[in-house]
């Protein structure tokens, strides 16, 4: 009889616990569903991070008390099944959502969007990519691109942007990138400031790697120097202009007809440097030029791998196109 007694009761209190877990879970889901603040309407801006986790998120919507529970925000992300759909960018947010709307919002709404403009683009490129990421119209943009001065590097930028809004952040960028000590360093090339950001671009172009392009930047101003044709295919492309067969603006493949074309970016045809820059440089092209490789080479090329391969004399040249070039 007392053995039967003692396993009612177990199961008496097994059954009471089982549902003080449940109503307790329940209690702490609804509670992590909740608003922080139903009262506060004032809005927060919290950025998203490119690659950022749901973890990290959850923690630091938690910390900037957004949410009641990251734990249970981040099962509520699952459970909804939109943790690739959170987008990066900036959004206001308020205390007074609750967990579900504040979720929703962060797939959607986003009012920054990040924009990665790569290195050695000219400025029809950087239009395009803005006229899909923020429906910027392209000719709007071009009227404020400044060639050479939009520097490469991601940006956070709000869709209510204008496009002389966004040329102007870009070229502010430029600005703070290229410091006044490297402007004084500059000078020692001999050239102007608007000609070493012109002679980056042809190297940004011309150089495939880091380690490349100091040497290419040194045979460039070896050549400038002695009066020689910079000779370079890149400035060739960028007089050529838009490719429609093959949907680029910098054309694949290069003929000896190219080099006859009537246009003062022909550095075949003209010597000296072209009108200004054809593309947009990095850093790493900017100081190549202003801290060049001296070199006894003339000649360059790069071979199907990207390996540069140097001469000193137009034979040696010659050799090593028909080496490494098919």
């Amino acid at each position: 009889m007392k053995t039967k007694q003692t396993f009612a009761l177990r199961i008496i209190i097994f059954f009471t616990v089982v549902t003080l877990l449940i109503f307790g879970g329940w209690f702490w889901w609804q509670d992590g569903m909740t608003s922080v603040d139903p009262t506060d309407l004032k809005a927060q801006v919290f950025t998203v991070k490119r690659g950022e986790g749901v973890r990290s998120i959850t923690t630091r919507l938690s910390e900037n008390r957004l949410i009641r529970s990251s734990t249970a925000f981040y099962i509520l992300v699952k459970a909804m099944g939109i943790e690739r759909s959170i987008q990066a960018g900036d959004f206001r947010l308020l205390r007074s959502m609750d967990a579900i709307t504040l979720a929703r919002e962060l797939t959607h709404g986003v009012n920054d969007v990040w924009v990665t403009i790569p290195e050695g683009w000219r400025k029809e490129e950087v239009a395009t990519k803005l006229a899909k990421e923020l429906d910027v119209p392209e000719q709007e943009f071009l009227k404020y691109a400044k060639e050479g001065y939009m520097f490469p590097d991601t940006y956070m930028i709000s869709r209510e942007a204008s496009a002389a809004g966004i040329a102007d952040i870009f070229i502010s960028n430029f600005n703070k990138k290229i410091s006044q000590a490297l402007r004084e360093d500059g000078r020692k090339t001999g050239l102007t400031f608007p000609e070493i950001i012109t002679l980056a671009s042809i190297v940004e172009r011309e150089g495939k790697s880091d380690e490349d392009r100091p040497m290419i930047a040194g045979i460039l101003l070896n050549r400038l120097r002695a009066d020689w044709p910079l000779q370079t295919d890149a400035t060739l492309q960028y007089a050529l202009g838009y490719q429609a067969r093959e949907k680029t603006w910098w054309k694949k493949t290069l003929f000896d007809e190219d080099k006859t074309i009537e246009s003062l970016y022909n550095t075949y045809k003209y010597k000296g440097l072209p009108l200004g820059p054809i593309a947009n440089p990095g850093l790493s092209a900017i100081k190549a030029v202003i801290y060049p490789k001296t070199s006894e080479y003339w000649f360059y090329l790069h071979d199907e791998k990207g390996i540069a391969h140097y001469g000193k004399t137009s034979e040696e040249h010659a050799a090593n196109i028909s080496k490494y070039l098919p």
